[in-house]
């Protein structure tokens, strides 16, 4: 196998070393409040993994359960007890809402200087200029394991396959930002039978579709860098977006799944979480 392994679990047992230190030094405890509406077995995974990656930093984790049915206006309701409440530094909406539930009005709702999401629209308002507050967590986990190769990002192509608001747009802007030279592919790209041809200019490729095989092995560029941040089950196996053994043998580097960017995911929210403590004891000063 020629490409490395980027362990995201390398790099988020660093940051969480990091981090207790930083929480040390705070001298008051840290709480996170999770919202989760209904019942979603793939978010209860991302939920459990939140509370334990919370324990090891010895950080408070409350999980508000509601019914599916609850109301917007109770859902707001809650939201504005717990924007009040000081003793809660954070506050996460878990995904999938129902259907009757716009997204993003609950979101706008989360104190902007809770939102240890990033999803807030102030805060990728932020990260748009160069200037960000709080970064969405999985697309600042995919960045740092770019950044740990320790490539320099100038001029490098860099394809993005997925243009979600938690993963490909805010790291297309973070790109950006490095001056690298940026595509954003989506199922119109894949539609108009596109995608081979960006993907074989990549020499960073970053896909978050969630659909296994997407990107074919012989597609992956010499000596490219890949992160894979999809997951999919398959049978009783969890496999990437990628062919992740015929890409191996061209990558120079490559994600495992799992154990590439899942880990590293919870190890950014619970930096964004200090983040946000920091940020508000000043404001309260």
């Amino acid at each position: 196998m020629k490409a490395k392994l980027l362990s995201g679990k390398l790099l988020a047992d660093r940051i969480k070393e990091d981090l207790k230190d930083e929480i040390k030094t705070l001298g008051f405890p840290l709480t996170i409040a999770a919202i989760e509406v209904g019942d979603n077995p793939a978010s209860g995974l991302y939920l459990k993994a939140q509370r334990k990656t919370a324990e090891e930093l010895g950080i408070n984790y409350r999980l508000f359960k509601l019914e599916t049915k609850i109301s917007v206006e109770e859902l707001l309701k809650l939201i504005g007890d717990l924007n009040q409440n000081n003793s809660i530094q954070g506050i996460i909406i878990q995904a999938p809402l129902p259907p009757h539930i716009e997204r993003y009005k609950i979101i706008a709702a989360v104190n902007v200087l809770k939102d240890i999401e990033g999803m807030h629209p102030e805060n990728l308002g932020y990260l748009l200029l160069g200037k960000p507050r709080f970064i969405p967590c999985t697309a600042e986990a995919v960045f740092s394991l770019v950044k740990s190769t320790e490539i320099n990002l100038y001029g490098k192509e860099v394809v993005i396959v997925g243009h979600s608001e938690i993963v490909g747009k805010p790291l297309s802007l973070l790109f950006l930002n490095e001056f690298s030279t940026v595509t954003v592919c989506h199922i119109g790209t894949s539609s108009a039978g596109h995608l081979e041809v960006h993907v074989k200019m990549a020499e960073i490729l970053v896909v978050a579709v969630g659909k296994a095989g997407l990107i074919k092995g012989d597609w992956v560029k010499e000596d490219s860098v890949v992160i894979d941040v999809g997951i999919n089950k398959i049978e009783d196996k969890i496999v990437g977006d990628v062919e992740f053994e015929k890409a191996s043998e061209r990558a120079s580097f490559i994600t495992p799944v799992p154990g590439g960017v899942g880990p590293l995911t919870t190890a950014m929210l619970m930096r964004n979480l200090v983040r946000a403590a920091k940020i508000q004891k000043s404001v309260s000063q």
